[in-house]
């Protein structure tokens, strides 16, 4: 579905972002991105979803594919158009506007009204908290909800694939458990899911493959399963009641029902 060969991503000409950096992403899938921080995952993202140049980035080397047409120097829109869409880094919600105005915004450009009609009901059949509060400015919603309604409102867009980064940064711990359940649901409704994360036990439970970046470049990759029983990713990713936890939801992941609320 998604293909990157040998990326190389430098900013302002200077700074390097990825080195050379290849992954593929099939059909129905979950690929989980994990690293600390620098380690080039968001710049990934950035290449793929053609966010880079308002970052000052540009793609030295390499190549991206989707569906076997290449995304290489096109916009932001047009990779949307494409059926790639990303739920970006701290939510960016529109705080001032209501979270009915912020799905219609993800909708923009669904042209097809009946289309933009049963992407809102599919995104309130997951999250009916946001049609419960859909009058209400955003900014009021809990982190949890806003992370929802960020999430919600890529979906409006109706994407094939899903760039989710960092979607449990700053969420207590009760709530990323319900954002891993989250992008489980999402998955078994057909949609393939890139995710993003610093936190690679969440990451690693809902994943069928992995790869682990360091300073922009793969260090690691293989299955979920096979990278939360290595070593160095238990080393320097995970503590012992995360290991366990990790290894309880690879032995029994399923979908679960959409979520109502999220109490954070």
């Amino acid at each position: 579905m998604l293909t990157v060969r040998d990326l190389r991503v430098r900013y302002a000409r200077a700074i390097l972002g990825l080195r050379r950096v290849s992954l593929d992403v099939a059909p129905g899938s979950v690929v989980a991105v994990l690293g600390s921080n620098g380690a080039g995952k968001t710049t990934l993202l950035r290449a793929i979803s053609g966010v880079l140049g308002e970052y000052s980035g540009t793609v030295e080397r390499g190549s991206i594919e989707f569906e076997g047409r290449s995304l290489m120097g096109r916009s932001a829109p047009a990779v949307v158009s494409t059926g790639i869409v990303q739920a970006p880094e701290g939510r960016r919600i529109f705080e001032r506007l209501t979270v009915a105005e912020n799905l219609r915004i993800g909708a923009f450009g669904v042209r097809d009204p009946a289309a933009r009609v049963r992407a809102r009901k599919s995104v309130h059949d997951l999250f009916p908290i946001l049609y419960e509060r859909r009058d209400q400015r955003a900014g009021l919603l809990s982190g949890g909800q806003q992370q929802m309604l960020a999430i919600g409102r890529a979906l409006m867009a109706q994407p094939r694939l899903l760039l989710l980064d960092e979607p449990s940064l700053g969420l207590a711990p009760k709530v990323v458990g319900q954002v891993a359940q989250v992008i489980r649901q999402i998955n078994s409704l057909g949609t393939a899911v890139v995710l993003v994360e610093q936190n690679a036990a969440m990451a690693l439970s809902v994943a069928t493959h992995a790869y682990v970046l360091a300073t922009g470049e793969v260090c690691l990759s293989g299955p979920a399963g096979e990278l939360a029983a290595h070593d160095g990713v238990r080393d320097l990713y995970l503590g012992r009641d995360a290991e366990q936890a990790v290894g309880r939801e690879l032995t029994g992941a399923r979908a679960l029902p959409a979520l109502a609320r999220w109490s954070q």
